[in-house]
């Protein structure tokens, strides 16, 4: 019985890898950009250390109620490119009324843009921003380096599966948004995939993972359509956002729904907590099943949503707290300038992050009864 299973999951994990592949490949193959990209945003940033500054009067604390200007004169060593070992003398100037400026030391690592003119000759070399890609990767190796360390095999499956999940966000959501495809369409496509190959690979092929794999997919969608509702009738635009506002620029105003962006991106966003709590409440149940097999399926039910309240308060404010974190800086914002509640509330970046925070907490909350009603059902007699 045990190796029928083992192998029947295996099956199923190799179908799932097979379907991945082939998204990757039809998406590189068949799926292309339908917009025209802005000529002048094509510089790549490049590597480059500084070695050797010959002139700089940024030392000290600089006025910023007063315009001035700073100077920096150095040389630096390209290294990549077609510029690779060439050194090239730069200056940089600092407004000191300007709050986010670079002053650079020597040996400081950077990123550069070099502009050409129609003869190939350098005609402007630009700062980007200081490299630091290096810290990312030895941060990113260290979580990898716990995660396994201390979940063995468990742990190395869910970097596998948070891999495939990036790879598939990367790959083929963006992509295919890109090229005029339905986001909240495509995003629930993916979302299906993403969280019953995430629990099959975690949990393996069993009662447990079906009902996690139902519950999720139920509270997302629950999550998804009030978000819907509440935002067509608040009239959002998706446009709200900074970053918005620049991709729209950047794309020669595409025939992309920015609206279904945005409600892609909260479908995303609940997903890893919806996910959390579903296979949190069927794990409790399968096991209080297992422990005592003849519990009669009322008791499972209400045991079920007394765990499910001591997950919600703490999920519940872990998914605002994250989008509290992220609006930050908008709300100390807010609140220099004075605004009155009103005033902020019915700003359409705001409503964006209010309807994102509580309708990933609305999906959270309908997850719980929904996962433990799917599992009594699928544990009321054999739980293997």
């Amino acid at each position: 019985m045990f190796n029928t299973t083992k192998k029947k999951e295996n099956i199923i994990i190799f179908f799932f890898f097979l379907i991945f592949i082939l998204l990757i490949a039809s998406t590189s193959l068949f799926i292309k950009p339908k917009y025209k990209k802005n000529s002048d945003l094509e510089m790549k940033a490049i590597y480059a250390v500084v070695e050797e500054i010959s002139f700089d009067n940024t030392k000290g604390s600089f006025d910023r109620t007063k315009n001035e200007y700073k100077y920096q004169e150095f040389k630096i060593l390209v290294k990549e490119g077609k510029y690779k070992g060439k050194s090239y003398w730069m200056r940089n100037t600092i407004e000191t009324a300007d709050v986010y400026n670079i002053i650079l030391k020597e040996k400081d690592k950077i990123l550069v843009t070099i502009t050409e003119d129609e003869n190939h000759n350098i005609n402007n070399i630009h700062i980007y921003d200081r490299k630091r890609d290096h810290n990312i990767y030895l941060m990113l190796a260290l979580f990898v380096f716990i995660i396994i360390m201390i979940g063995k095999l468990q742990g190395f499956k869910s970097i596998l599966s948070l891999v495939i999940t990036g790879v598939l966000i990367v790959k083929v959501l963006l992509p295919m948004i890109l090229s005029g495809y339905s986001p909240i369409l495509t995003t629930i496509l993916l979302s299906i995939f993403i969280v019953s190959f995430t629990l099959i690979l975690i949990s393996g092929l069993n009662k447990k993972s079906i009902a996690s794999i139902l519950g999720t997919l139920s509270g997302v969608f629950i999550s998804g359509i009030i978000s819907l509702i509440v935002g067509y009738s608040s009239e959002i635009t998706g446009l709200a956002n900074e970053d918005t506002q620049q991709l729209v620029y950047l794309l020669n105003y595409p025939d992309i729904n920015f609206k279904g962006i945005l409600f892609a991106g909260i479908i995303i966003g609940s997903l890893g907590a919806v996910m959390d709590v579903s296979i949190s409440i069927s794990s409790s149940l399968y096991e209080l099943k297992r422990v005592k097999p003849k519990i009669k399926r009322n008791e499972l039910i209400k045991s079920g949503i007394n765990i499910g309240k001591d997950i919600m308060g703490s999920m519940s404010n872990t998914l605002i707290l994250a989008y509290t974190g992220g609006a930050l800086e908008l709300m100390l914002l807010f609140m220099a300038s004075n605004m009155t509640f009103k005033e902020i509330i019915n700003l359409d970046i705001v409503c964006v992050e209010i309807i994102r925070g509580l309708a990933g907490s609305i999906g959270l909350a309908t997850t719980i009864p929904l996962t433990t009603i799917i599992c009594a059902y699928f544990y009321k007699n054999d739980i293997n």
